[in-house]
């Protein structure tokens, strides 16, 4: 981004007008962490969780397969219905410091814990047709996040919120070629939706409309003398999309004690349409007014105007493969998963107002991997054991990381219960922890000129609990 502001920017247009572009593309990508490799969710089962989500296609009794595996519906004879609920809990604090274009240190604190407890809800529904065939329905969130940093921070520039969701409507379907060998597939209705929001540093903005740089020369003491430093405006940007995706899996029973499972999930392509609104303080907007003339400027083709925007962004596929060796008295399987990052590598936006040329920002992320190994003991006949640990690596890199909450390399460990209460009735618990290694963000450029450096630390905590019902 920051090479991008100094190739186009300085040819001539004013820098206020990039500034506009530049937050409006930062608020309608997708914000870079959650629980999960960027902003992936695994969060839907607390069956699944409670083994760090390995053997999450094979281990059985799971209607979430529903939604994460339609194939291994085989499994499940009759009629379920399937609801969770996870908390997630997170926390992420940063220690650094920011300054401005002059190099002069911005003011503020290192923005508090700006982590959050949400939760993260799914249902599953599904039913056997006849002997090989079996349907389901599913409503889950396979991507989300959420931060809140201090409005006083001294990344107020970068970032303050971030809110990103994906929800999913699943119809999934199954059909048992052999006894051993079932296939399945699904249809995906996803919407997805941002909400994001930062400081706008208008002496920045002046420095550009009327300092050395600019048509009019003024020094930069008398541009701070009509814009003084910490003149803040605010933008909001919100997009949303619905767009269509599918998955295909395969679900192999090798022997009577082993199971696998392969599911490929496809990326799905959207078009955000999204709208920026801004709070421009009222000595900037008189002085943007004044200048107007001088810079070329109508009254059509002010910045900071509210406006709309679209932007061409896709979540990633995902190819999963579960194995699980069952015992009578215990089980243990592992996942690996590969998730496909790599398609985000700029977003370009283009633009409502039609004095703004579309905007690129670069992001470069890579491909990620999950494993996990977990298993479950069967304590009684009602009581069943779980517990499991996982590794994820990050699709981020120092060169790219951003505040809008960085990504690392994470690893989780988890435990969890299932009770069987009745024939028809079983209740699943779970908790795990997740340990994220230190994210070191390097040149965090906001659309003014505004760097921060520094690091952060995270933590997650994941609360998660599941009612199934079998009809």
């Amino acid at each position: 981004m920051h090479m991008f502001f100094r190739n186009t920017v300085r040819g001539g247009r004013p820098f206020a007008l990039a500034a506009l572009g530049l937050a409006i593309a930062g608020a309608l990508a997708a914000p870079q962490q959650a629980r999960a490799s960027a902003f992936q969710l695994k969060e839907d089962s607390a069956q699944s969780m409670g083994r760090a989500y390995a053997g999450s296609l094979t281990a059985g009794g799971d209607v979430s397969v529903v939604a994460n595996g339609p194939a291994a519906m085989s499994d499940l004879k009759g009629t379920y219905f399937e609801a969770d609920v996870t908390a997630i809990n997170f926390g992420t604090s940063f220690s650094g410091s920011a300054h401005d274009v002059l190099n002069n240190p911005i003011s503020g604190n290192n923005g508090g814990n700006a982590g959050t407890t949400m939760p993260v809800p799914a249902f599953f529904f599904e039913t056997q047709l006849s002997d090989r065939w079996h349907v389901g329905a599913a409503f889950s969130v396979p991507f989300g996040f959420k931060t809140q940093y201090d409005n006083n921070w001294v990344g107020r520039y970068n970032a303050i919120e971030s809110k990103f969701e994906s929800l999913d409507a699943t119809l999934s379907a199954s059909y048992d070629i052999t006894d051993n060998f079932s296939i399945g597939g699904s249809a995906i209705a996803q919407r997805t939706s941002a909400t994001l929001s930062n400081a706008i540093n208008f002496a920045s903005v002046g420095l550009d409309l009327a300092g050395p740089n600019s048509a009019l020369q003024l020094p930069p003491s008398k541009v701070y003398s009509l814009i003084p430093p910490g003149t803040d405006g605010y933008a909001r940007i919100t997009g949303s999309s619905w767009a269509w995706g599918w998955q295909l899996g395969s679900y192999w029973k090798i022997d009577p004690q082993d199971r696998l499972a392969f599911n490929y999930r496809s990326k799905i392509s959207h078009r955000l349409q999204g709208t920026a609104d801004f709070a421009v303080p009222q000595n900037v907007s008189t002085l943007i007014g004044q200048l107007a003339p001088a810079l070329g400027l109508n009254t059509s083709n002010l910045p900071f105007q509210n406006t709309g925007g679209t932007a061409d962004f896709t979540t990633p596929a995902v190819a999963t493969a579960s194995y699980w060796h069952q015992e009578d008295k215990f089980g243990f399987g592992m996942d690996v998963s590969w998730t496909e990052w790599d398609v985000f590598k700029n977003l370009t936006v283009n633009y409502a107002n039609p004095y703004q040329p579309a905007t690129t920002q670069v992001f470069n992320w890579h491909n990620s991997w999950y494993t996990s190994i977990g298993g479950e003991y069967y304590l009684t006949d009602q009581l069943t054991l779980r517990g499991g640990i996982g590794f994820d690596t990050t699709p981020t890199s120092g060169p790219t990381r951003d505040v809008r909450v960085p990504d690392e390399t994470r690893k989780l460990a988890s435990v969890g219960i299932g009770y069987k209460a009745t024939e028809h009735f079983s209740i699943n618990a779970s908790y795990a922890h997740i340990f994220v290694n230190r994210a070191t963000i390097a040149t965090d450029v906001s659309a003014t000129e505004d760097t921060i450096t520094g690091t952060s630390s995270d933590y997650g905590n994941l609360f998660a609990i599941s009612g199934v019902y079998k009809f």
